[in-house]
């Protein structure tokens, strides 16, 4: 399976421009467990870190559920996928897992976070981030969504480099 990153625009609305960084940095996790079966997406990228590609697809599961669903959409008593209560560090394991199972979590959650952004009157909906009990705009959580898959595609980048010598931007 090749993952195919969709082109983001140099000129756009403000909303279309986040949506398209956010699906350009979705893509690009998806990108990089491409072509990789399940036991060399479990490789952690070094002792003792526990990050492996499996593990930041999991994660990011968890992410995308906990702002576009519990923030955004006010489910708040919506239990995790695989964290253990507000731990999110757990979703990392990815021993008892396969990519089947990762892939079709996180790609549920990203297609209700699609639909929960695009229910949303606009970016200046403001709503209560319950972990942190402050208000947060939409913008801010499409921006956070961002920052956290930009720097977690970091971490791909390297793990993928040490599973197979793959590299990429």
């Amino acid at each position: 399976m090749t993952t195919e990153r969709p082109d983001v625009p140099l000129l756009a609305d403000e909303r279309t421009m986040l949506r398209a960084h956010l699906d350009f940095h979705r893509a690009t996790l998806a990108w990089k467990c491409d072509g990789l079966d399940d036991d060399d997406l479990r490789e952690r990228a070094s002792e003792p870190s526990a990050l492996s590609l499996l593990g930041l697809v999991r994660h990011m599961a968890e992410v995308e559920r906990t702002w576009f669903r519990k923030t955004v959409n006010g489910e708040h008593d919506l239990p995790n996928v695989w964290s253990h209560a507000d731990d999110y560090q757990t979703a990392y394991d990815p021993s008892g897992c396969t990519r089947d199972e990762a892939f079709a979590a996180w790609r549920a959650e990203v297609e209700h976070a699609r639909r929960v952004e695009r229910a949303a009157p606009s970016l200046d909906l403001v709503v209560r981030q319950p972990r942190w009990d402050e208000d947060v705009s939409l913008r801010f959580v499409m921006l956070h969504l961002i920052h956290e898959y930009a720097r977690h595609n970091g971490h791909a980048d390297l793990i993928r480099e040490a599973v197979d010598g793959t590299v990429g931007a």
